[in-house]
This record gives C-alpha cells, sequence and structure tokens, in this order.
C-alpha cells in the first residue's frame, strides 16, 4: 500500500478514500500540515512516521510506504516532578526489525521502555503496540519483556522459574526447545536446579532471557540485556537472535554497546535529553557524521 502527498512536509494530516483495488492514494492538492499523520478510513498505527529515508520523489509528489508498524511514538512526553525526561518523542518501529535504543545515563531510556508497558503515566503524546493503545491489556499481550534490573524470585530454583513464566505466557514447556535455548544462552542445565539465590548475576541475567526468548512473542522488548554477560554468552544470544529475526520477530532493546547495534539492528534511535537526535540506519548515521565507526558518530552527534 503507498499514499502519495503533494507536500515535502513529513508529517502532515490526509483526507482521502480508501480506493479499492488500487495500491495509491492521492492526498488533496495542499494537505493540513499537524504534529502526526492521519489518514482516514485507514488506521493511524499503520502509517509509517515519515523519514526521508522511507520516501521518494515523482512528479512533483512525495511518495511513502505505508508500513505494518509493531511500535508507534507520537508525540510522548513525560515529566518527573519539573524535570522533562521525555519530550515530544515520535518515532516508529517496523515490524520485523531489529531497532536498538542508545543513550547516554540519565537519557530517557528506561523512562520510554516503562512507558510502553504502562508502568508509568504520560503528560501528553500516544503509544501503540501493534496498531493498539499500549494502556490495553491485549495489546501488550503479544511482547515479551526484560527490565535492565533482573530480579527472579530468589527462593525457585531455575527450573521453577521457567516454569512459572511459561504460564504467564500461557505456553507449555517444549523439552527440546527449552534445550535449544539453554544451549543457546550457554545456560548449563545443572544451574538450572540450583536455587536463583545462588546463581551470580550473568547466570540470572541468561535465566531472565532464557524465559522472553521462550515465550515466542512477536515483539521483544529488553532493556540492556547483554548487560553482565560474558564474551561467549554475547556471542551466542547474538545468535540466537538473528535467527528470530529471520521467522520475523520484532526487537526493541535498550544499549550502551555499540558494536552488538552494527551486527544486530536495522535501526538506532539516538535519544538525548529525552528527545530523538537520530533515527535510522547505523550506516546512515555514519554517513550523516562522516564518522568512521558508529562510536565516533554517536559522540560527534551528542557534542
Amino acid at each position: 500500500m503507498w499514499i502519495v502527498l503533494s507536500s515535502a512536509q513529513l508529517l502532515v494530516t490526509i483526507k482521502a478514500e480508501m480506493r479499492s483495488n488500487s495500491e495509491l492514494l492521492e492526498a488533496a492538492p495542499t494537505p493540513r500540515v499537524a504534529k502526526r499523520s492521519v489518514l482516514d478510513g485507514y488506521p493511524l498505527s499503520r502509517v509509517q512516521v515519515i523519514y526521508p529515508d522511507f520516501c521518494t520523489q515523482r512528479d512533483g509528489y512525495w511518495i511513502i510506504r505505508l508500513m505494518d508498524l509493531a511500535l508507534q511514538f507520537t508525540d510522548v512526553t513525560k515529566h518527573y516532578g519539573k524535570h522533562k525526561v521525555l519530550d515530544d518523542v515520535s518515532f516508529a518501529v517496523r515490524k520485523g526489525c531489529f531497532v536498538a535504543l542508545v543513550g547516554e545515563n540519565g537519557a530517557g531510556k528506561t523512562t520510554l521502555i516503562k512507558s510502553l508497558l504502562d508502568f508509568c503515566d504520560l503528560q501528553s503524546g500516544q503509544i501503540a503496540i501493534f496498531g493498539e493503545d499500549h494502556r490495553k491489556t491485549d495489546a501488550r499481550s503479544r511482547l515479551a519483556f526484560l527490565p535492565e534490573r533482573f530480579m527472579p524470585p530468589y527462593f525457585v530454583t531455575g527450573n521453577d522459574f521457567l516454569q512459572h513464566m511459561a504460564r504467564m505466557y500461557q505456553q507449555k514447556l517444549d523439552p527440546q526447545i527449552t534445550g535449544e535455548i539453554l544451549t543457546a544462552l550457554d545456560l548449563e542445565p545443572v544451574a538450572m536446579k540450583k536455587p536463583v539465590h545462588t546463581l551470580s548475576k550473568g547466570m540470572a541475567q541468561k535465566l531472565g532471557l532464557a524465559a522472553v526468548l521462550m515465550s515466542d512473542k512477536d515483539l521483544l522488548v529488553l532493556d540492556e540485556p547483554m548487560s553482565g554477560l560474558d564474551p561467549k554468552a554475547r556471542a551466542l544470544l547474538k545468535r540466537h537472535l538473528l535467527d528470530l529475526k529471520t521467522r520475523g520477530k520484532t526487537l526493541f532493546f535498550s544499549t550502551h554497546l555499540l558494536a552488538d547495534v552494527e551486527i544486530l539492528c536495522d535501526e538506532i534511535i539516538i535519544l538525548h535529553h529525552g528527545r530523538p537526535q537520530y533515527t535510522g540506519a547505523p550506516s546512515s548515521f555514519c554517513d550523516q557524521y562522516q564518522s568512521e565507526t558508529l562510536e565516533e558518530a554517536y559522540i560527534s552527534s551528542i557534542s
């Protein structure tokens, strides 16, 4: 599905009617400029926030593609007291894409993820998960989440924890799949029989990741998933995530490890002082700041 705009504005309101058996929708000659995209007769959640990478110009018209979106943040603002943590944040995550959220400590990454999960109220703005309001329980049923500071119940064993999480995700544990995921995370079966309080930070992190990966959800939301993992576990996790990508899964995660972003991600979002500083492909990020590495481009973008 495509939409034709007669304006170079990046965010527009479009008045149009759906045409049967047609791939094109033609907008009015001078669409009204607004803060978010609206297409009458077509769900707002499926209208891609328009970035230059996703549109082309032909015969004086701007053409963008309507894409299925896993996530859409529109004008999201969040305050803690007088401090504005998120400032009018707007971006989208396409279904089947891997997207990293990168920023300094205190940039608003965890707050953005908490907002997505409805753990905190917004001052303004909207968040959609697969086209549904993020505040609806059903909308969040298609995602699995791992927090930054993962703390499983200390009195259960690893196996007990996975059984509990499987019930929460309304899944049945398949011994073969469980074994494959534990192997992918370098998590020894003998460790799964031990109480969680005896596990190291890295082993506990692997346990949380195992629960998320076994959920088989369409969208994985991970806050600093590589935290505490040794180099072998990181490499194995990335290999498994890339396998999930071939199966159409969507990944949205925060990280400080830019080397992982280069390997895993279709897009990177630089969050700085609560606002997106850059959104797009990692390679384009380097080109924009004339840098050879993501680290150099990142430093240039926030300087």
